[in-house]
């Protein structure tokens, strides 16, 4: 099964909590959805965390720092493993497409990113915030 590795980064604003999302390039992908920045595993790769701070730089431009593990999810039509990573963005952080396989990078208010999101990976969303609430507790 093919697997691919991201970051779901996040920063509280004082209209609420962010999340860096992409947005696949090329005019086939004009209407595709959203998604974390992510990608597979390079061959000398086996730290998939390793795997997910390669991409959002490579993606981005914005270096992860402290990463937790949100899980995976299998997306229904590809079968393709996704793993996701969280961590609150580095202080400062101006994304930005650095790569040819996105067109934008950007923070986006929680609400917007669940409009506009993979459907297969909203539920990185729910439990950005269980993990969230729970570091409160």
């Amino acid at each position: 099964m093919r697997q691919s590795s991201g970051t779901l980064l996040y920063r509280e604003t004082p209209g609420g909590l962010e999340v860096l999302l992409v947005h696949p390039s090329g005019s086939y992908n004009r209407h595709a959805p959203w998604g974390i920045p992510k990608g597979e595993p390079d061959a000398e790769e086996t730290d998939l965390e390793a795997t997910a701070r390669r991409e959002t730089r490579e993606e981005t431009g914005v270096e992860a720092g402290e990463l937790v593990g949100l899980g995976e999810i299998v997306y229904r039509k590809s079968r393709k493993r996704i793993h996701c990573f969280a961590g609150p963005a580095p202080a400062g952080a101006a994304p930005r497409p650095t790569s040819w396989e996105v067109d934008q990078a950007c923070f986006l208010p929680l609400e917007k990113a669940r409009e506009v999101i993979h459907p297969d990976q909203a539920v990185f969303l729910d439990r950005l915030l269980a993990h969230l609430k729970a570091q409160e507790g």
